[in-house]
């Protein structure tokens, strides 16, 4: 999958803005971006440099997008039943949003999700998204998250079981699987879980162990199979998102459900950050963080938010340079304390580039509260080109811009 670096001087205007963006902590080193070259001045005509054509084809994306149309990029929108209903598709071209998710079980198999799928992709116009295709994701994990099922689709063993044969086995699997998805048009799976869930504590692990998503208790086989997840999707066409950043697999309640989540063990060297360290090297091009807070990371806010644990330790720690993405914040009741427009806007800040939310309502708080701030503070606003910059970097890899093979 392409992740070469944006060379083109005719994007040098938004690279430049985007690679100066202070961090939203102090101290903190802005690393959003994949690394670029120090300076951008003009080189030689000997000297240019050769780009490659998914590069010349983000730099012409961005270049030819309304501000408006790249905060639309920023978001993911819950789509709720089997056809688009008309909040959701006003939502789309009144603000430019840019990908769906499918939220609730559907199991009429390939072709009847097709359909819906199709319509979507229809959306992609000049007007509404630049001509830039959308991500549609699903949850399809297995066992007890698998919102796709019915003719066409294989049931999918729970992620315990899924680890317990052997990576070469899973990836053959994953690739099958992903297959399946992108023959009824979702071209992005929120898998594989890398949490690590401690030995004999599934039962009080209520967002993983207790739902049997975990592929094992150890950092090793959630590692391995993990990484097979993302690289047998990849094969079929899907993107993948690790999740939960920085895991989940020590917290007691699921912040889904519950407010006030906390990880008091988890630390920025610890051993169960291996499996997303695994997920990057395999060329992973999201990364899903957490709504939990980390007491020993980062204790004044939830990692969604925390600029310390998004920008130190995935970015420079891990050494990701793909799109942050984050766990549902429109409907997750971890987070409904906070009205929606400013979840977007801290989200954004402490360096997340898309946005999952479960609704239209705060979806549209959010992008109006983004393209507000946009519109008042430089700053903000090349926050948010950058991770435009990002997120269309990541579908040009699946050729979702007009341009893009």
């Amino acid at each position: 999958m392409p992740r070469n670096r944006l060379m083109l001087l005719a994007a040098a205007a938004l690279i430049s803005a985007c690679s100066s963006v202070a961090p939203a902590t102090t101290g903190l080193t802005s690393t959003r971006l994949p690394t670029a070259p120090s300076t951008l001045a003009a080189p030689s005509a000997s000297a240019a440099p050769t780009a490659e054509p998914t590069d010349d084809c983000v730099a012409r994306t961005l270049q030819a997008m309304t501000e408006e149309q790249r905060i639309g990029q920023l978001f993911l929108l819950g789509i709720q039943g089997d056809t688009l209903s008309k909040a959701e598709t006003d939502a789309i071209q009144t603000y430019h949003l840019g990908s769906v998710w499918l939220v609730h079980e559907r199991t009429k198999g390939i072709d009847g999700v097709r359909p819906l799928t199709d319509k979507i992709q229809a959306l992609a116009t000049s007007s509404t998204t630049g001509a830039v295709g959308f991500f549609v994701g699903a949850d399809q994990e297995g066992g007890l998250i698998q919102r796709i099922t019915g003719p066409g689709f294989s049931t999918i063993p729970a992620a315990i079981d899924q680890g317990a044969l052997s990576p070469d086995v899973l990836q053959s699997d994953a690739t099958t699987w992903g297959l399946q998805l992108k023959a009824a048009g979702v071209n992005l799976n929120f898998a594989p879980v890398m949490d690590v869930v401690p030995p004999g504590t599934d039962a009080t692990n209520a967002p993983i162990g207790a739902l049997r998503r975990e592929f094992g208790h150890d950092p090793a086989i959630v590692s391995s199979h993990g990484a097979a997840i993302v690289t047998g999707m990849e094969r079929a066409g899907v993107a993948t998102s690790l999740k939960h950043f920085p895991g989940l697999g020590r917290v007691v309640g699921n912040t889904d459900t519950v407010s006030g989540v906390t990880d008091p063990v988890t630390t920025s060297e610890d051993p169960y950050l291996e499996p997303f360290r695994a997920g990057i090297a395999a060329g992973v091009p999201m990364v899903m963080v957490s709504l939990a807070t980390y007491a020993r990371i980062d204790p004044a806010r939830p990692a969604v938010f925390s600029s310390t644990v998004i920008g130190r330790l995935l970015r420079n720690g891990l050494g990701f340079r793909g799109v942050v993405v984050s766990d549902d914040l429109g409907a997750a009741r971890s987070v409904a304390a906070m009205p929606a427009g400013a979840r977007a806007l801290e989200f954004i800040a402490a360096g997340g580039d898309l946005i999952v939310v479960n609704g239209t309502a705060p979806a549209i708080a959010m992008a109006a509260a983004v393209s507000s701030r946009a519109a008042s503070d430089a700053a903000f606003r090349s926050q948010v080109d950058a991770a435009a910059l990002l997120v269309v970097r990541a579908k040009a890899a699946y050729g979702l811009p007009t341009c893009a093979p």
